[in-house]
């Protein structure tokens, strides 16, 4: 493996890593009596606060947006950021970390139904395939066959943090162009931080809670410790490796093990919370898992292709610059 995509890896191994922790301590926090909706505010202005100061001191002209990317910048925030982190608060707080986790990875194959109904494009039957085994695998994670006994709320919140984490990784798509991607993660935050104001309510959040000791499988932790390792690792650290993972590795492999973040989900949950899966639900969550995987690499060799045949169709005087840059864009 080169050495470059070696670097992606560890990258991309690492943000799902902080990822995992991010279910297990707002569960936490959760529990001592903040609202999810709340714990969700923390979490994104903290980060932006501290994305912003990061960003001000160390190169202030990014976070310059032009008018341009304006409506991409809302957009990110207000799905990206806003809608994905406090929804799936939502289904933590009535769910299992991990169940939350596997909700949320339904998301690559509704990209899928979104790419084939919508903009009706020919999908392989690797497609299809991918939808079988997500759609059984959550099938086993609720254990249909004897009726839904989880939580409804709680289950009809994970599938809206499914649809919206497809839109996600929908908008991800034109991430990167005019804009710079940690500014565009810092405004992103903050502007997830400000919509959510009047939801939150952060004048009424019971901020003596964090002046004490949290519940982490009934160990007495730090409320600080728990909120700064949200904040630093499960959010700033988390999305600042994966986006040195997406430039250094193609869409397929980064997929594939950005789909590590649901087992560190319910391995640290497993740590911190003394949370555990069935059997059957650990097997439905591989299912959920594969099917997440295959589709995702499906949208990839699309793309891959789509890239390829665009490199193919350019001008023959085309500078070497811009055709170097389209073999890139074509591997």
């Amino acid at each position: 493996m080169p050495r470059v995509s070696r670097t992606g890896m560890i990258f991309a191994a690492t943000s799902a890593l902080c990822f995992g922790f991010s279910g297990p301590l707002a569960k936490a926090l959760i529990g001592a009596g903040i609202s999810p909706l709340q714990a969700t505010w923390i979490r994104l202005a903290g980060a932006a606060v501290l994305l912003m100061a990061i960003m001000a001191a160390t190169n202030p002209r990014a976070l310059v947006v032009r008018r341009a990317r304006l409506g991409f910048v809302v957009a990110y925030s207000l799905v990206g950021c806003a809608a994905v982190q406090a929804f799936y608060y939502g289904t933590v707080a009535r769910l299992t970390v991990g169940i939350a986790a596997l909700l949320e990875y339904l998301s690559p194959v509704l990209v899928l139904a979104w790419v084939r109904f919508v903009r009706r494009a020919r999908l392989p039957g690797t497609a299809l395939a991918a939808a079988v085994l997500a759609i059984s695998g959550l099938a086993c994670v609720v254990q249909a066959w004897q009726g839904i006994h989880l939580d409804v709320p709680g289950l009809l919140l994970g599938l809206v943090t499914a649809v919206c984490a497809a839109v996600y990784f929908l908008l991800s798509q034109d991430a990167g162009e005019g804009i710079h991607p940690l500014a565009c993660l810092a405004w992103g935050l903050a502007g997830a931080a400000v919509v959510l104001v009047p939801l939150a309510r952060p004048w009424q959040l019971p901020w003596h809670v964090l002046a004490g000791d949290l519940s982490l499988g009934g160990r007495a932790v730090p409320a600080t410790l728990v909120l700064s390792w949200l904040i630093l690792v499960a959010t700033v650290a988390a999305y600042a490796t994966s986006i040195a993972a997406l430039r250094r590795l193609t869409a397929a492999v980064g997929a594939t093990v950005a789909s590590l973040e649901v087992i560190a989900s319910v391995a640290v949950a497993w740590v911190l919370l003394g949370e555990t899966l069935r059997p059957v639900q650990l097997l439905g969550g591989g299912f959920v898992l594969s099917g997440a995987v295959l589709a995702q690499r499906t949208v990839a060799r699309r793309g891959i292709a789509e890239s390829a045949g665009q490199a193919a169709a350019a001008p023959r005087n085309a500078p070497a610059a811009d055709a170097g840059k389209a073999r890139a864009d074509a591997t």
